[in-house]
């Protein structure tokens, strides 16, 4: 059967843990301040400019910037560049 997602050693392979495998660890802020698209977009600048994260994703509707990095990266840094950007991280996401 070539659809399995076995492969010949008995190892399951699923999107799902290949996509932790790439994506690493994701962390949920809460931000306050964001309206609009340039909101997003010095959000995204500021906080992907961090040392060690590789992506950022914004969603204005919620108020939430997940990042996602290769390790755990401290809260006080991504706050820092959440306030250069000119907005505020309240906490993170429950």
């Amino acid at each position: 059967m070539s659809s399995s997602c076995c492969s010949p050693n008995n190892t399951c392979s699923t999107a799902a843990q290949s996509s932790v495998a790439v994506d690493g660890v994701r962390t949920v802020y809460a931000v306050s301040g964001m309206t609009c698209g340039h909101c997003k977009d010095a959000i995204t600048k500021a906080v992907g400019a961090v040392d060690g994260v590789s992506r950022v994703e914004v969603d204005l509707a919620s108020g939430q910037v997940t990042v996602v990095s290769a390790a755990d990266l401290d809260d006080r840094v991504i706050a820092a560049a959440v306030d250069d950007a000119g907005y505020e991280v309240t906490g993170r996401a429950a």
